[in-house]
């Protein structure tokens, strides 16, 4: 059996699946990214203020989103 074929009948016999991509993805889906200089998370957040339990008291919503 050849490993089209292996993977086929293997994807048949599961539940559930996960699939591990990179940051590619998500900017071809429209999805912002963390390192695009105008649109990306990174740029409208500075993580060092986040990345905090003293932000998270404050706003936990902006971080959750974040």
């Amino acid at each position: 059996m050849d490993f089209a074929s292996s993977l086929i009948t293997s994807l048949r016999n599961v539940k559930k699946i996960v699939v591990l991509t990179g940051a590619g993805i998500s900017a071809e889906s429209g999805l912002a990214t963390f390192r695009d200089a105008q649109t990306g998370l990174w740029s409208k957040f500075k993580p060092e203020e986040l990345a905090t339990a003293e932000a998270f008291r404050r706003n936990p919503k902006l971080v959750q989103e974040w």
